[in-house]
């Protein structure tokens, strides 16, 4: 039995091997893999928005809160440190390096003071974890300052990770229901970012093998403004068109 698993395990390094390798050849041709009714990450990219958000929020005055503050690789950064002039909070399920605060993000608010305000709220790789994410925008809300800023990144397209708490995947007009013009948030900038080829294996249904994908990307990003405060804010009374604006579900094709 320990040889057969041996065997396995062997057999599916030298598959990936194989799968990288094939990816290499074929990575002129990733182009034909994007699709232009899919909004690319524009200013806040993945690699870029860390550093622009320190650039604005990095200064005397200013309340951070990061939500999913916990160092869980090797090369992060502290982010304590990058917002020195600043007032950092880290905020995570467990206690570790860069967390300040624990608790449950879906009761987010009870951890801090009555009226306990912030600049910005930001939370990277996190929201696909949360089981209730509708919870914790709500709970977000009730802690940034009118003209504060909320910054989430997340995953659109990505394998499964950390489970079994790995919840949602998400897209751009996902989290612009999250955070709408019903609870108050102008949208400033969303975007995919990271794109990823893709096909179906050959242990899919038959009719699906081999299939290529398009329009996938592993990140998502999003950033909002809070122009105002809503009272009482409650996703029951809130109607399709104050979330979702002028788009529609597509209609189906005219005979």
């Amino acid at each position: 039995m320990k040889r057969k698993r041996t065997f396995k395990k062997m057999r599916r390094e030298a598959s990936l091997i194989m799968a990288r390798w094939l990816g290499k050849l074929s990575a002129p041709f990733d182009y034909a893999f994007l699709t232009d009714d899919v909004p690319m990450a524009k200013n806040y990219t993945h690699l870029e928005w860390f550093e622009k958000l320190v650039a604005k929020y990095n200064k005397p005055g200013m309340r951070i809160l990061e939500i999913g503050s916990r160092e869980v690789t090797p090369r992060s950064v502290i982010r304590s440190k990058r917002f020195e002039n600043a007032e950092y909070i880290g905020f995570d399920f467990y206690a570790g390096p860069n967390v300040d605060v624990v608790g449950d993000a879906h009761k987010l608010s009870s951890y801090f003071k009555n009226g306990e305000k912030f600049d910005l709220i930001f939370s990277t790789s996190c929201f696909e974890h949360f089981a209730m994410p509708w919870v914790v925008a709500t709970e977000i809300d009730k802690l940034l300052k009118i003209s504060g800023t909320v910054f989430i990144e997340t995953h659109f397209s990505f394998s499964a990770h950390e489970r079994p708490w790995n919840f949602f995947q998400f897209s751009d007009m996902g989290l612009k229901v999250l955070f709408s013009p019903a609870m108050g948030y102008r949208c400033i900038e969303t975007g995919f970012d990271n794109p990823i080829v893709g096909r179906f294996s050959n242990k899919a249904a038959k009719y699906l093998r081999g299939s290529l994908l398009k329009s996938l990307y592993c990140h998502i990003e999003f950033y909002a403004e809070k122009m105002e405060h809503i009272s009482d804010f409650d996703w029951q009374q809130v109607q399709l068109d104050e979330v979702v604006g002028d788009t529609k579900y597509p209609a189906p094709p005219v005979n």
